[in-house]
Parts: structure tokens; C-alpha cells; sequence
């Protein structure tokens, strides 16, 4: 009975992710935590899980590369690598992607060159964004560190197996296989659709600005003695008052005449502003103000307004800035913006205050895209000497003469010691929900074999394929890893995929690394729609793409990909 309630648990859970109605850490930490209660896993077991070895070590590299997206070298070579023909910067870019995906953060490497991608006019975005996203998974999937999906099923592999998987473990399937999909990555590039970037013009549609007469009888009263922070559909954004902009309006700010008032949301509502007495609609005079007023941003998937209304949020307070437009792939929202859930890759356009760039929550939420705001960059010597230090680290654990938790630990005390690293950022981007995403799921591992479920899954694997062989088996486990990773995120899919494949192989009495492998490639082959993966996120809004777009370029993509890891892997890894 408990073994088909943990069963039904699993389904249950897998349900919730895909219908995003709670955030993935508060599922899987109450799935654990239901498991702890139930007896199927004790409060040391629990524990423990949280302090893995290997989990420990991916929040250490995640931590360390911080300091590692904010050296010059990322930047310096966006500027340099859209040059020559539309195939040979998409074919330079995309290389650029995976060699550096490989050994950094892939959401860092994406997030360097979307800007840069972004402000350039010669090519269209969307012919490169989502060669780049790609890029940055076949490249990040060839070694330990490159992704994080590796180092959660390295974070398995210690737990259930006992050891740990090699820096280039990944590399003698995943570069080949790499290179192999790179060719039809650059084909389908070539059929992406042109949109051209997104001009001032189009921006400032956005707003309806009103110049307020000098006989009004709204000069002298307040904002909110007016009721202007109470309109139907429109929202009083900023103030120009004698060339100088006040942004944002609080509601506290007097009115004087011959203010310019600019308005933002549902611009359509304008007959909301013809009760207030002596203010007259205007057509473009504020546009060069505002132009200069306007910074384009994508919500990162560290953000916490993921699922908040700019109203839950005070968004306006939390940044000094208003959201004049929201745009969701490549469909502008509309409404009232104060009320609509925000995703993770919403394009959000703020015009912003002038402290907005001292505000220390804008790096962790945001994923600038234009504007005069840039993130902070390391000195030449500190840049130097990070990098350095981080090739050693890279190096030292390839040659096993450092374990890489050992040298991370080291690099992250140099850092925090040179002041590269500041505690306080340390605390402000801990990667806190994929700690418990990690940990609990590494318990709920140990609920499926305590229970007895993960061997009748096993059971029911060695069934299925019992006809067909160890190696339809192993097709199986990879195939259902890839379905996750489409419909979860690739750090769920792992670790859903993981107790299932491991016990399977041991039903078959086969050697585990081939199923570990199929679990790994299979959690990074997320290439048919943009959800499951954070970096298609952060391109999705900035390249106005469709959902179709996605699987037009992502189809071939993964079936070559697929076949790839399916015809190599036994062969690197026997059973």
C-alpha cells in the first residue's frame, strides 16, 4: 500500500511542476518533508542529503561564478564576434557559447552576450539568439562543471553509487555528439525569422503623456489629493517639469502648471484622463526625455517577482523605476501591468529613477538588454587572477591532484579575501530553491527505495523491455528523461529520472554508468520549447520568437542530438 501511495506521491509531484501552480522548491521540500513524517526517510538521512558532498560543491561553483560573468572577458568578446557574414557570426557565436559553457555558468555566457546581441543593428536577434541558447547546452553537457543538470546527477551518483563522475567523464560522448549537432544547429539557424530589433519609437508607444494648463485647478494639490494614483486601466509613471524628469512620482509630489504628465498601461483608456480639468493631450514632444529614460530588462530565473504582480511587489519602490511594457515572447501584453503575473523571460521596458543603477537586487532579477545601466566589471588585475585561479581549480581536479570541492573552497576564500566577492553578495545570491530542489530530491530518492517503489518501477522497466533487451532498456530511461526535461526543468528531470534509471540497471544486473550517462544527456536535451530551460527563457522575449519557432529549429536539433547519445554511450560506456 505504501509503496503505490510514494508512486502516486511522484505523480503527484511531476504534476504540480508542470502546471506551475506552486514554485518547484516548495514541491519538492514538501513532498520531503510528507516523506520524513511518514517514516519513509529519517531526520539524519534528511539532513544529510542537504550537506551532499557533490551539492556542496555545484552551490560552491555557482557561487564562484559570480565573480566569473563579471570579468571583461565575456563582454570583449561579444563586441568582437558578430563580424564577417549573418553564418559566420552565427557559427563564431555559437562556438564562442559552447567552449565557454563549458567551464562557466551557461546562464552567465547567455546573459553576456544577450545584451550585446540585443543593442547591435546589423543582424536580426532572432536569427541568433536561439543558436546561442543551444550552443550554451551542447557545450555546457561536456564536461562535469558545465551545466548544473551534471552536477545534480553527480550529486546522485556519490549518493546511491558511491563515487563521483570525472571533470571530462562527459566529454568522449558529449563533444562528439556536440559537434555532430552543431552542423544542423547552423542549418536551422539560416530559417529562424528576421524581426528586426525593437526601435524608440515602437517603446514610447507605450506611454501617453498630458501637459497641464496653468489655470488648472490640480496645480498646487498632490498626486494623490488629485486621485491620480487611482485610474482605471492607466498609471501615472514619471514628470517632466522644466526639462527635468521626476521619476518615479510619489504620491506625496505637488503639481505645478505647465507639468507634463506620462502615463503608462492600457493607453487605450484615455477618456479616464478627460475628468481632470485643464490637462491636454499632446502628441510627441517628451519622446527625446523619455528615450533617454528607458532601460530594456529580462526577468531573470533568480528573480524573485516570478509569479508576482508588479502590485504585490511595490515594484516601484523595490527598483525606483516604472514598467511602461510588458512583452511575452513576441506578443506584447496589455491592460492593467500592475495585475499581471510576471514569468521568468518577461521583456519588461522601465523607465527608471537615477538611483536605479545603485540598487543591489537589479543583477539577481535582471538580465539587462539596453540602457545606459551596465553591471559592474572587475578590474584587469582581479579579472586576471579570478581567471587564473579558476583554470587551476579546473585543472588541479582533472588531474585529481585537488579534489574540485577543495579548490573551489580555496578560490572562494581568495575571493571573498581580495574583495571580489563581498559576503553580502554571497548571501543576496545564494542560490537558495535549487539547494532545496537538490537536497529534497535526493530524499525523495531515498523514500522511493525504502519504500520498495523504486523497485517496482525497476520491475516494471525489466518487464516492459524484457523482449528487447538491456539496451531498449537503456533507450527507455533516456527517452523518459527527455520527455521530463521538456515538461519540468532539466534539474527536476534529473532528479526524478536518477532513482528509476539506477534501479533499472540493477534489475538488468548491468553497470550503472551507461544509465547514469543516458540521465545526464537526456536531462540537457531540452531543445523543443522554451520552459524547461532557463537560458531559452532569457531569449525568448528578447528574440520575439514563438513557441513554434522553438520546434521547428529544436526538432532536427534533438533527433540528432538523441541519436548521438543513443549510439555512442554504449559503446564509451558498456554495460
Amino acid at each position: 500500500m505504501m509503496t503505490w501511495a510514494v508512486l502516486l506521491s511522484i505523480a503527484g509531484l511531476l504534476a504540480l511542476l508542470v502546471s506551475g501552480v506552486v514554485r518547484p522548491a516548495i514541491a519538492f521540500v514538501g513532498l520531503a518533508g510528507a516523506y520524513l513524517v511518514l517514516g519513509l526517510v529519517d531526520t539524519t538521512t534528511l539532513l544529510q542529503q542537504y550537506t551532499n558532498p557533490a551539492l556542496a560543491t555545484l552551490l560552491l561553483l555557482l557561487l564562484v561564478s559570480l565573480a566569473l560573468e563579471r570579468t571583461p572577458l565575456l563582454d570583449w568578446l561579444s563586441q568582437r564576434l558578430l563580424t564577417g557574414s549573418e553564418k559566420t557570426a552565427t557559427a563564431r557565436l555559437m562556438g564562442a557559447s559552447a567552449v565557454l559553457s563549458a567551464f562557466l555558468n551557461n546562464t552567465a555566457v547567455v546573459a553576456a552576450f544577450l545584451g550585446a546581441i540585443s543593442r547591435q543593428k546589423r543582424i536580426a536577434p532572432s536569427r541568433l539568439l536561439i543558436p546561442l541558447s543551444y550552443a550554451s547546452i551542447l557545450g555546457g553537457m561536456t564536461t562535469l562543471v558545465g551545466t548544473s543538470t551534471n552536477l545534480v546527477v553527480n550529486s546522485f551518483a556519490l549518493g546511491s553509487c558511491g563515487f563521483e563522475l570525472g571533470m571530462f567523464q562527459f566529454s568522449l560522448v558529449g563533444v562528439p555528439v556536440a559537434l555532430l549537432t552543431f552542423g544542423v544547429l547552423l542549418w536551422r539557424a539560416g530559417k529562424l525569422p528576421e524581426h528586426p530589433p525593437e526601435d524608440t519609437a515602437e517603446k514610447l508607444s507605450y506611454f501617453l503623456a498630458a501637459d497641464l494648463e496653468a489655470g488648472s485647478e490640480m496645480v498646487g494639490k498632490s498626486i494623490e489629493e488629485n486621485e491620480l494614483r487611482s485610474l482605471e486601466g492607466l498609471y501615472l509613471l514619471e514628470l517632466e517639469r522644466e526639462g527635468r524628469l521626476i521619476s518615479p512620482v510619489g504620491p506625496e509630489e505637488i503639481l505645478q502648471a505647465d507639468d507634463t504628465l506620462v502615463f503608462t498601461g492600457e493607453v487605450g483608456k484615455v477618456q479616464a484622463l478627460q475628468r481632470f480639468p485643464g490637462l491636454k493631450l499632446f502628441g510627441h514632444q517628451a519622446d527625446d526625455l523619455l528615450a533617454t529614460n528607458l532601460v530594456e530588462v529580462v526577468v531573470s530565473h533568480e528573480s524573485e517577482l516570478a509569479g508576482q504582480t508588479l502590485q504585490d511587489v511595490d515594484f516601484r519602490s523595490m527598483f525606483n523605476a516604472g514598467v511602461v511594457g510588458i512583452r511575452r515572447g513576441g506578443k506584447r501584453l496589455e491592460g492593467q501591468l500592475g495585475q499581471i503575473p510576471l514569468r521568468v523571460g518577461d521583456c519588461l521596458v522601465l523607465a527608471v529613477g537615477s538611483d536605479f543603477r545603485q540598487h543591489r537586487n537589479i543583477e539577481r532579477n535582471f538580465h539587462l538588454l539596453s540602457g545606459s545601466f551596465k553591471r559592474p566589471q572587475l578590474k584587469r588585475t582581479e579579472s586576471m587572477l579570478t581567471l587564473a585561479g579558476f583554470a587551476a581549480v579546473i585543472g588541479l581536479a582533472a588531474l585529481e591532484w585537488l579534489p574540485l570541492f577543495h579548490g573551489l573552497l580555496l578560490l572562494m576564500a581568495g575571493l571573498v579575501a581580495g574583495k571580489v566577492l563581498s559576503t553580502a553578495e554571497l548571501r543576496r545570491r545564494f542560490p537558495f530553491e535549487l539547494w532545496l530542489i537538490i537536497g529534497s530530491a535526493l530524499a525523495i530518492a531515498q523514500g522511493l527505495e525504502s519504500s520498495g517503489a523504486a523497485a517496482l518501477l525497476a520491475q516494471g522497466m525489466q518487464t516492459l523491455f524484457s523482449g528487447y533487451g538491456i539496451y531498449a532498456a537503456f533507450v527507455g530511461c533516456y527517452l523518459m528523461t527527455l520527455l521530463l526535461t521538456e515538461t519540468v526543468t532539466n534539474n527536476a528531470a534529473a532528479a526524478l529520472a536518477f532513482p528509476i534509471a539506477w534501479t533499472t540497471a540493477q534489475a538488468f544486473g548491468a553497470d550503472p554508468m551507461p544509465f547514469i550517462m543516458a540521465v545526464a544527456y537526456g536531462a540537457s536535451a531540452c531543445f523543443l520549447v522554451p520552459y524547461g530551460y532557463q537560458t531559452h527563457l532569457m531569449v525568448y522575449s528578447p528574440g520575439r520568437y514563438r513557441i513554434s519557432d522553438f520546434i521547428k529549429t529544436g526538432l532536427p536539433v534533438s533527433l540528432t542530438y538523441s541519436a548521438g547519445v543513443l549510439l555512442l554511450t554504449p559503446v564509451v560506456f558498456p554495460f
